[in-house]
């Protein structure tokens, strides 16, 4: 979350003075093969999506409470990445201040955690939050308009999609590797299997094996279900050895993390004479690659989170993570914000000297808000979709 915010505020300062290494490889490289850094983040993400949803499901009880959770979740972060990306086409400020805080309240969760005493009361608060959020999501979405045309009408039913922003696609990549999930649970040869079918599919669309598929119309198959999907449940993969009875040493799981970084960095040797490495157009060599570094990150932490912890490290880690949803929210927030308070030019000159101010800047901006997303959630302020 904190390289997100720092390589998006980043994009803010003035091209010359930020290297090539520091933005994504394609901003430079039109049609060349490669990746830097910034280009892992958002895979990052789609793999967390996946070590993360065997915890998140279990908790839940029926399986039609399941399907509902994932469904409610999918269609929310649809929802507001559609609107994110409609408003990057003319929107005003005040649209966007008014969009992100719906947004926030919509999936807002107060008071103290469930099952302390008073928790009762906050039931009510949070659902008229909620509905007051949904609303205003609703407003922002019959209220914009795109090239003089409505982005939602009701009557008849209109929505302009164009792309479905980082969100949604998350979104899409969290709905696959769910329900893959609730079929295989911690079975890890069908995950596998799974990785390698929806990687097939960055070939078979290339070839236009669903150009005739009535659901492409919709979403794509051959990046957003194929490639980038497969990253989520590639992290899916690797999540079995936090749940299976064979892999609960820190030894077993050590091995089996190694084995998977190795595989995947082969694959994504053997991939990338195909189609290049390009995240843009989410090749499986970009997507291979991006599952054995997030891994080896992930080794690393769980090394010195949960093996050995390393206290004064792992605590803050324990506590930006929580809350990341917010944390996003409220950096995409800024930009809007800052703007609508006179504050834009301001904040624009203090990337504008050098790379050195460029970086203090953007690593403040990033630092800032990962502390106030602690400090809101240690008051009981959470986000939960």
């Amino acid at each position: 979350m904190f390289t997100m915010i720092f390589v998006n505020d980043l994009a803010g300062a003035p091209r010359e003075i930020v290297p090539d290494w520091m933005v994504h490889f394609s901003e430079r490289h039109d049609n060349g093969s490669g990746m830097t850094f910034v280009d892992l983040v958002f895979p990052a993400f789609l793999f967390i999506v996946g070590l993360s949803i065997p915890f998140s499901l279990d908790k839940r009880g029926s399986l039609g409470t399941k399907l509902g959770h994932i469904l409610a979740r999918t269609l929310t972060l649809l929802a507001i990445g559609i609107l994110m990306v409609n408003g990057e086409e003319g929107a005003s400020n005040s649209w966007y201040v008014c969009m992100f805080a719906s947004a926030i309240f919509a999936a807002c969760q107060m008071g103290p955690k469930p099952g302390t005493p008073g928790n009762a009361a906050w039931k009510s608060v949070n659902l008229g939050l909620r509905l007051l959020g949904y609303a205003g999501l609703l407003f922002c979405a019959l209220t914009l308009k795109h090239h003089d045309q409505a982005m939602l009408t009701l009557s008849p039913f209109h929505l302009h999609t164009s792309w479905y922003g980082i969100l949604g696609l998350i979104g899409w990549a969290y709905l696959a590797a769910a329900i893959l999930f609730l079929v295989f649970r911690a079975h890890s040869t069908a995950l596998l299997g799974c990785v390698a079918l929806m990687t097939s599919f960055y070939a078979a669309d290339r070839h236009g094996f669903f150009n005739h598929f009535w659901p492409a119309q919709f979403v794509d198959f051959g990046g957003t279900l194929g490639s980038q999907a497969a990253i989520t449940v590639a992290g899916l993969l690797l999540s079995t050895i936090l749940i299976r009875p064979e892999t609960g040493s820190p030894a077993a799981r050590t091995k089996f993390t190694l084995l998977f970084i190795a595989g995947f960095a082969l694959a994504a040797c053997l991939t990338t004479g195909l189609y290049g490495i390009s995240k843009n157009a989410a090749t499986p060599a970009w997507c291979f690659w991006a599952d054995a570094i997030t891994a080896g990150m992930w080794l690393i932490f769980y090394l010195i989170c949960d093996v050995k912890p390393v206290a004064w490290l792992s605590h803050p880690l324990a506590s930006a993570g929580q809350n990341v949803l917010l944390a996003y929210l409220l950096s995409e927030l800024l930009p809007s914000l800052l703007e609508a308070v006179h504050l834009g030019d301001w904040y624009t000159s203090l990337a504008a000297g050098s790379l050195l101010a460029a970086v203090a800047r953007s690593a403040t901006c990033g630092i800032l808000i990962l502390l106030i997303t602690v400090g809101l959630n240690r008051t009981g302020f959470r986000l939960r979709i």
